[in-house]
């Protein structure tokens, strides 16, 4: 059997990725967001710092790049924490790089300039402004009152060897002026990084790729800068359903860091997805991280964070690989008697549950035939003779949904009686 010629991919037609390594600084990294922006989610709750090491362990055998480990700005608790996460990231050997969110204020910056001589490594500082015209209204801000907030904050932290990237709130809905004039102030005072954000959600994968297009057309090399000596972040929000879209867009768009926070936690709607983003690069051949782990991380944040995990959330929800259907079961189960798994993976499912550490389950409901009953006794080691099918067949036929195994194990118990 030639598994290329079992599914046609109408997704490669007229697309080719590529990407010039001479023009990045390097290959597409992630940067993970869970611990601070994904915490300012509404529901969320701030996980002990056990369990944010653990999370943050992870992000390393993931093989993300970067990590966000908070706003030391946010009192002397979150500054405790991300002391003591430092500590566990070079005690460690971790390769994933910090960073903390600060405002462009230096009481926000100074607690870095700290935690950087005391653990000798460097700390990102993402510093963030508004600068969208609705933004600028409502503040009662101009253009001159920002270039000089961030020039202050900037020149700080390049003066204290804190490496910085800039990032412009709600880049999505600011003036191509604007975000030209700060994005390159901010690089000639020292800036290498650049975060290129969609705060509100409001940007469609069109909007990526036009905008981050003229960051590095005429904010990057109008500016008189080679495009390898910058760093372009893309960070995206869920507001309109569109994060792990958007997120893609900008890979194909030259983005070099991608944002995201598991199960997309965050502000409203929440961020985009680093899980779902993940699984789609990987599945495009974009990235070859080992996402085995995936799965664990997925429930460990939220069982910690409390973020909700949906039945039907892709590929990490407890529906993603089940199928009580007799149609789509019996496929399911064809292909497992082939004894391929790779065929069972594929046949009704665009992603291989295999490739995540999971796995096709089968179950029995008022839509299932006989062969998903048959399968399920079967692989329990219960002989499946015709008049105990017979019995489950009228009783599943009989449920309002898709029976969970004791209430099976209740209706054979009920048969033998």
């Amino acid at each position: 059997m030639d598994e290329k010629n079992l599914i046609y991919d109408w997704n490669v037609i007229d697309y080719e990725y590529s990407r010039n390594s001479a023009n990045h600084p390097h290959e597409i990294w992630f940067d993970d967001e869970t611990l601070r922006d994904g915490l300012q989610s509404p529901s969320a709750v701030n996980p002990p710092i056990e369990r944010k090491i653990e999370l943050l362990t992870y992000m390393e055998k993931l093989g993300i790049q970067k990590v966000d480990l908070g706003l030391p700005g946010a009192g002397p608790f979150h500054l405790q924490h991300i002391d003591s996460m430092l500590t566990h990231i070079t005690e460690n050997d971790f390769k994933i790089k910090p960073g903390a969110a600060v405002r462009t204020l230096m009481n926000d910056i100074e607690p870095l300039v700290d935690l950087q001589a005391k653990h000798e490594m460097q700390i990102q500082a993402s510093a963030f402004l508004g600068t969208s015209p609705i933004r600028q209204y409502t503040e009662n801000w101009n253009m001159d009152k920002l270039v000089s907030t961030m020039e202050k904050a900037v020149s700080y932290a390049v003066e204290n060897d804190i490496p910085v990237m800039f990032v412009t709130e709600d880049t999505t809905r600011s003036k191509p002026e604007d975000v030209k004039l700060i994005y390159q102030r901010a690089m000639e005072l020292g800036a290498d990084r650049l975060c290129v954000c969609d705060t509100c959600g409001h940007v469609t994968p069109n909007g990526v790729t036009q905008l981050l297009s003229f960051i590095d057309e005429e904010v990057i090399k109008d500016g008189g800068y080679n495009r390898r000596d910058i760093e372009v972040n893309w960070h995206g929000h869920q507001d309109r359903g569109l994060g792990v879209a958007n997120n893609l867009a900008a890979v194909d768009a030259g983005a070099d860091v991608i944002h995201g926070t598991a199960l997309g936690v965050g502000e409203r709607a929440g961020n985009a997805p680093i899980d779902q983003t993940l699984v789609n690069l990987s599945l495009m051949g974009i990235i070859n991280n080992d996402l085995s782990l995936l799965n664990e991380y997925v429930e460990k944040a939220n069982e910690y964070i409390t973020v909700p995990l949906p039945r039907n959330y892709p590929v990490f929800g407890k529906d993603a690989f089940e199928t009580g259907t007799g149609v789509h079961a019996s496929a399911v189960i064809k292909a497992i008697r082939k004894g391929d798994n790779w065929l069972a993976d594929r046949v009704y499912s665009g992603v291989p549950a295999g490739n995540f550490g999971l796995e096709q389950v089968i179950r029995v409901g008022h839509m299932s035939g006989r062969s998903n009953i048959v399968y399920w006794l079967e692989s329990r080691g219960i002989e499946a003779s015709d008049e105990l099918v017979a019995h489950l067949f009228e009783v599943a036929k009989s449920q309002p949904r898709n029976m969970e195994d004791e209430e099976i194990h209740s209706a054979i118990a009920n048969f033998k009686d």
